[in-house]
Formats: structure tokens, C-alpha cells, sequence
């Protein structure tokens, strides 16, 4: 089965063209839905090297009962919104570089990742990783409104956004791309961008959608859509009057 990788930028380009540690698939034409075996027992693989190391891979803040919000370390934004819309630690640096691998095995310089090692994680290693928890990432049409998402359907969101580059205190004139998780927790929808302190309360559903219609307001911003594989397959996290537009 024909299994298809891609950068964010170039999928996004490519879709407009067709119609774009507190606690997927992208639709491409020609993608298969089932998990290539390379990447099966991925998950399981993670949480054998979460429990051996559970400090790897960035500092969370969770009792019982609170929300999972895992924070920043190093540029492995793309672990932590994982981790974080998951609500729990599963993937760690060690199994993202892995998944690297396997998706570049010939490439001596490996297109998926920092060539320093300290993460900046391109769309497939969160496609592939989502793959392995038998979820899907759906990509999200800026030109639909938020309203028509039904989101009793959706996990969670995964926002691709811009981001300041600071040294130390010293805010720079630069501009990165940054992943970040929001998802609901016991009713309510949080925030959990890694840069934060702490998870921040968007609120209702009425607040969610203000929430990602300013994020993706911006230019360059991306929003995946987190839901279970046949959620994506019969299209049912979008509202059914909104199907056929």
C-alpha cells in the first residue's frame, strides 16, 4: 500500500490547489489508512522507554486529577503537543528520532528533523506518531468556519503557529514555527502550549472557537484536527450540514 510523507508547507500548498508533563493520518491523496508495520508497537515502544525515563524529555507539573501539560525543552515543541493533547507522556525524544529514521533510513542528513538533535520535528513525525496510537490528524480548511466542526468528534488540536525567538530574556527580530496542543479536559478546553507556565482555560465551546479562529487568523498558521481513524474515515467530525460544502 502507497504510504505518502510530506512537509506541512507542501501539503498545505498541494490541499489549496485540490479546494488546505502536567497528562494520523493526513488526508493525501493516495495515503493508505493502515499503520505501515514499521511504525506498529511504536506506541507500546515509547511507553517501555517512558517508564524507564520519564524525565527525558521535558518537566510536567500533575497531580491527581489535574490537566498533563508537558513544557518546553530544547525545540521538541512537536513531542510535547503530542504528549500534551494525548494527555499523557507516551512519546519522548528518543522515539520521535526513531520514527525519523524510519521514515528517511537512506538520508544522511535526515529532512524530518534539527540537524543540531534538538528536535524542530516536521508534520510526518506527528502523522506517523498519531499512526501508532490508531488515531488520525486531519488537516483543517481555513476556509471553513470553526462553527462547523462537530466537536464532540474531535480529540483534540494540534496548531501549527508562529513563534518569537528569544536568548535568555532577549526577545529576537526572528520567527519560528511552533507546535502547540488544545483539547478539552473534564469539560472545559485548555491551552497546553508548552511556552506556557501552566495550562490556561479557554473555556466552552463558545470560547474554543474564538480561541482558534484568532490563532488561525494568522497568515501562516495550520490546525490538524486529532480524532479516531474512523472519525476520519466517514467524515463525521464535521457538522453534517457543513459535508457537502
Amino acid at each position: 500500500m502507497l504510504f505518502t510523507y510530506l512537509r506541512l508547507d507542501a501539503y498545505v500548498k498541494s490541499s489549496n490547489q485540490q479546494h488546505n508533563t502536567t497528562r494520523a493520518l493526513l488526508p493525501v491523496s493516495g495515503c493508505s489508512h493502515q499503520t505501515p508495520a514499521s511504525f506498529r508497537g511504536l506506541a507500546s515502544s515509547a511507553a517501555k522507554q517512558r517508564e524507564e525515563s520519564l524525565g527525558g524529555t521535558g518537566t510536567s507539573d500533575m497531580n491527581e486529577g489535574e490537566v498533563f501539560h508537558e513544557k518546553q525543552r530544547l525545540e521538541l515543541c512537536a513531542i510535547h503537543a503530542l504528549n500534551n493533547v494525548l494527555q499523557e507522556r507516551v512519546f519522548t525524544k528518543e522515539t520521535a528520532d526513531d520514527i525519523c529514521k524510519r521514515l528517511a533510513p537512506q538520508c544522511v542528513v535526515n529532512p524530518h528533523r534539527s540537524v543540531l538533535g534538538t528536535g524542530n520535528y516536521d508534520v510526518n513525525v506527528i502523522m506517523a506518531a498519531l499512526q501508532s496510537r490508531e488515531l488520525a490528524a486531519v488537516w483543517w480548511d481555513k476556509r471553513r468556519t470553526i462553527q462547523s466542526l462537530c466537536m464532540s468528534k474531535v480529540q483534540g488540536f494540534i496548531l501549527n503557529v508562529p513563534s518569537r525567538v528569544s536568548l535568555g530574556i532577549v526577545s529576537l527580530p526572528l520567527r519560528r514555527r511552533h507546535w502547540l496542543a488544545v483539547r478539552q479536559v473534564s469539560g472545559q478546553y485548555y491551552n497546553l502550549d508548552s511556552k506556557l507556565k501552566s495550562p490556561v482555560c479557554i473555556g466552552g465551546e463558545a470560547e474554543l472557537c474564538t480561541f482558534l479562529s484568532e490563532q488561525l487568523s494568522q497568515d501562516v498558521a495550520e490546525m490538524l484536527l486529532v480524532v479516531q481513524r474512523e472519525v476520519e474515515e466517514d467524515g463525521s467530525w464535521l457538522n453534517s450540514d457543513n459535508l457537502e460544502k
